[in-house]
């Protein structure tokens, strides 16, 4: 999901709800404590030079319970974050604390926000001789069978 999406889906929202890959949501009073862009520079296994950038969100609970964060002050963040730092309308990555500080992708089900997972992969599997899976047939018809 990219910055311009949040946004419309905020000016609709009347409470902010972020939900959890297991299902769990995020305790209602959660803060966002970081809006921001992370640029990284790398190169692949392959030997090619690649640079990422994405929107950040980190949120962040704690225990004034009483705390809630408001569709439009959000929105209002977001767009201090889009003057300030030249946030373009990037994908967005959340961080959020578990057994360590863990990187999501960012979804919405036309009431939440669904924090989704993500995977490492891959991103040169020709120059790195990476065949793609082969999937298995669900048949058991194949030509030597007779019934094809």
């Amino acid at each position: 999901m990219k910055i311009n999406d949040v946004k419309e889906k905020l000016k609709k929202l009347q409470s902010v709800k972020f939900i959890l890959p297991d299902g769990n949501a995020i305790p209602k009073h959660f803060h966002v404590t970081e809006v921001g862009i992370i640029t990284k520079n790398f190169i692949d296994c392959g030997g090619t030079i690649r640079e990422d950038k994405i929107a950040n969100f980190q949120l962040w609970t704690a225990d004034d319970f009483d705390h809630r964060l408001a569709p439009k002050k959000l929105l209002d963040i977001i767009e201090l974050s889009e003057k300030t730092l030249k946030l373009d309308n990037l994908e967005i990555e959340v961080e959020y604390q578990s057994d360590t500080i863990g990187k999501f992708g960012l979804d919405f089900n036309g009431t939440s926000f669904l924090l989704t997972n993500k995977q490492t992969d891959c991103l040169d599997k020709d120059k790195c001789g990476i065949d793609e899976p082969i999937l298995e047939s669900t048949s058991s018809c194949s030509p030597k069978t007779g019934c094809c």
